[in-house]
């Protein structure tokens, strides 16, 4: 025999979803936690179920998908879904449920607030388990380029720009038409008629997001991602991004604290700082940043809730 043979596909088989997974398999954890999580006192909404009608998912299947998902590094719900058909894991993990695409997207984004929750609760079974010191904590955060482009970001000198130059380019045509009246013919005139209406048109539409940036009180706003702003990612370079900040515990390396915002990291320190008090439920702590934190306002809120800061100095440059 030349060749190792395999299994015929004829071949039955007899065997569970159990023996497929090994004892000391992630999938057991997450089955784990999951059961012991009381889902309506985190604020998961909860599925009735109807007289009528196919009946509902349960909502920690959905949650076992996600926290798989966020093991494994799958960000698509649709790839989750086709998991669900060619995976063993997960085929364990939801006793060979396979729930769509859309009801795992509806999910997370009818629990964002429960998810959060969830997550604080997780950490504190990390600190119940001694995993965490909660002594020195590394702060740090990452830019994420938002589907936004720049030129869908405005603010109010943009806005006044784009304004000023369809008045005078209005006013032009104008002028066009009223000194060649009878010089210009009529396909042209129509033709100068048509860009003044395009132009009135867009000036509406600047007119409107002004409005809307007056009543968000923000300095910009997004027309795609509304939460997204222009911010600096590296040297002079900028780019219509959110900034995810992260704290992580130096005794394993693991993320204590978590949240999205739109500023830039000088603005950010205080926010993140007191998020990881409250989720450690400590009084005090040292924290690492690096010089892009460098804030006295931010190192000062610090100081007021009881936790060091430890911010690496910026160094100045020649016009300073």
């Amino acid at each position: 025999m030349q060749h190792i043979l395999g299994i015929s596909h004829y071949q039955m088989r007899i065997s569970s979803l159990e023996d497929a997974i090994s004892p000391d398999n992630q999938v057991r954890f997450i089955d784990a936690f999951v059961s012991f999580v009381d889902l309506s006192k985190l604020g998961f909404e909860v599925k009735t179920l109807k007289k009528e009608g196919r009946p509902s998912y349960n909502n920690k299947l959905f949650l076992k998908t996600y926290l798989y998902g966020y093991l494994n590094r799958i960000r698509s719900f649709r790839k989750l879904e086709k998991e669900c058909f060619r995976n063993i894991e997960i085929q364990w993990l939801l006793e060979d449920i396979r729930p769509n695409y859309h009801s795992i997207s509806d999910f997370r984004k009818d629990n964002p607030l429960a998810l959060k929750n969830l997550f604080k609760l997780f950490v504190s079974f990390l600190k119940d388990a001694d995993l965490i010191a909660g002594e020195t904590i590394a702060i740090d955060g990452t830019k994420s380029r938002a589907h936004n482009s720049k030129k869908g970001n405005f603010n109010q000198k943009k806005i006044d720009k784009h304004l000023a130059y369809i008045e005078a380019k209005s006013q032009e045509y104008l002028d066009t038409l009223e000194e060649n009246d009878t010089k210009v013919n009529s396909s042209e005139m129509k033709n100068i008629q048509q860009k003044i209406e395009r132009l009135q048109q867009n000036k509406i539409r600047y007119e409107l997001l002004e409005e809307k940036l007056k009543a968000s009180g923000e300095p910009q706003i997004s027309t795609t991602d509304s939460d997204a702003r222009a911010l600096l990612v590296q040297g002079q370079v900028v780019e219509i991004s959110f900034n995810m900040q992260a704290a992580v515990d130096a005794k394993h390396n693991l993320v204590v604290a978590t949240h999205t915002i739109n500023k830039n990291d000088r603005s950010a320190l205080s926010a993140i700082a007191i998020e990881v008090k409250e989720n450690l439920g400590i009084e005090t702590y040292t924290a690492l940043v690096d010089k892009g934190y460098h804030n006295g306002k931010q190192i000062e809120i610090c100081k007021k809730a009881n936790i060091s800061t430890i911010v690496a100095q910026p160094e100045q440059g020649k016009n300073k």
